[in-house]
Order: C-alpha cells, then structure tokens, then sequence
C-alpha cells in the first residue's frame, strides 16, 4: 500500500443511518415521520458526495434483522423507500449516479422489487457515482449466499480463497469501504458488511441521521484523510527505522 494512502480520498463511504426513530421521539412525532425525514436527508449527502468526487456511497437502509420491527412500521417504511425510488431515481440518473441494490430481494413488496430493478436498469450505465443500498440486507446472509452459490458452481475446496469468496459477494463490483460512518453515537456494525469491512476506517458521531448533512460528512472524510492505513503493516516512521537497522 502506498505510503500516501491515507492522505488520498476515500474512495467508498459506507454509512449506518442510525437515529431516524430517536429523531422522532424528540420531536414528538410518530417514528415513521423520523424514517420519512431520513429519507429525505439521503438527497442532500449523495449530492455532497457527488462534489466530493467519491466514487461509491452505501446506505444501510433496512436490516435483515429490521423485519422483527412493528409490521406497522415495517409497512410504513417499505411504503417509504419505494416512494423515494420512485421520485429521485430520475434525479439520481440526471446527476450521473449509479443504483445497484445490496441484500435479498426477495421478501421485499413486489411493488418495491419492480422499482429497484427497474432504477437499476435505468442507471446502470452511470460512472460519476454508484450508490448501493443494502436493503433487506444482512454481511452475514451475505456470506451464506455467497458461500451457496461457490458450492453450486462446483468449485473445488482447494480453489477456495478470499478472492473467490469476494467475487461471490453482492458487492463483487464494488471496492471495500475506506470509511464506515455511524451517526447517532452508536459504536457496533450491525452485521453491516462484516466481510469487506476488515480494514475500514470507522468514524461515528452523536448526530442523528436526519440531522446529518455535508458539514458532517466533510468532517468525517477531513479525519479520514489524517489517519495512517497499515493493512497489517508497520507505522511509515516504524518502517523506516527498522529498515535502517537490516543495511
């Protein structure tokens, strides 16, 4: 790895919305008003995101695990998301993004799963930016998947590796995160990416996701760009000590 690496900037921002429901409380409204708020915030971050530069951007939408929520608002938020896709997949295409989903379809409305393909269809072709949304999505389940359709292709125990597992993964296509934001001050993964996170950069702040705009996430990619990224190795100054000790 380049011993500039950290100064360069992060190529994937992966995000864990977290707060929409906490954000509604304060407020007094009901926690589907958080979840629309946060939906709507989306806009605004993939525009930042856009001007960053930033090649990719995913957005921890909905957990596997989020199905055992009230059916109400598991409703509601299907309703939600689908209603967003619908209104800014045009917009998302015009500034040049491309949306790729991450997780199961299936299990999703079939309404919902129609929007999803077809928003896919439409931007794939897109390079200024790829947004995934992991949606029904769960790095676990991800693995299992992954791991089914490597035994279903009959590949050989022996020829079995991290860049098998990886080619097999729903991100396949996509570069690992540089750096996973978390808002609401919450510090656990969530079983978010648990495979292509190993070497991410974490940065977490108490600021609840509908309250989390550009300001915010300049911050996050200003701390990333000072810290050292080892993969494993030696801080440079280590290195180059002890490189000066084997002459």
């Amino acid at each position: 790895m380049p011993s500039d690496s950290a100064t360069q900037p992060p190529r994937h921002i992966a995000i864990i919305m977290d707060g929409n429901g906490r954000w509604a409380h304060q407020r007094s409204l009901p926690r589907l008003a958080g979840h629309r708020a946060g939906t709507e915030n989306i806009r605004r971050i993939v525009t930042e995101c856009v001007e960053q530069q930033i090649a990719c951007l995913t957005l921890y939408a909905f957990s596997s695990e989020n199905w055992s929520r009230p059916a109400h608002e598991v409703e509601g938020l299907m309703r939600i998301l689908g209603e967003y896709i619908e209104r800014e997949t045009g917009r998302l295409h015009d500034q040049g993004v491309r949306l790729c989903h991450l997780g199961r379809l299936e299990g999703l409305p079939a309404g919902l799963q129609r929007k999803i393909q077809a928003a896919v269809e439409l931007t794939s072709a897109n390079t200024r930016l790829t947004l995934a949304v992991a949606l029904n999505y769960g790095g676990r389940a991800e693995l299992v998947d992954a791991l089914r359709a490597i035994v279903a292709a009959g590949i050989a125990p022996d020829a079995i590796d991290e860049r098998c597992i990886a080619a097999h993964l729903g991100t396949r296509d996509l570069p690992d995160p540089d750096l996973i934001i978390r808002t609401s001050g919450e510090r656990r993964i969530s079983n978010f990416l648990v495979w292509q996170a190993a070497y991410s950069e974490y940065w977490t702040t108490p600021i609840l996701w509908p309250d989390f705009g550009p300001d915010q996430l300049r911050q996050a990619i200003r701390d990333y760009a000072q810290r050292e990224r080892r993969f494993g190795g030696l801080p440079q100054h280590e290195e180059a000590f002890y490189s000066t000790l084997t002459r």
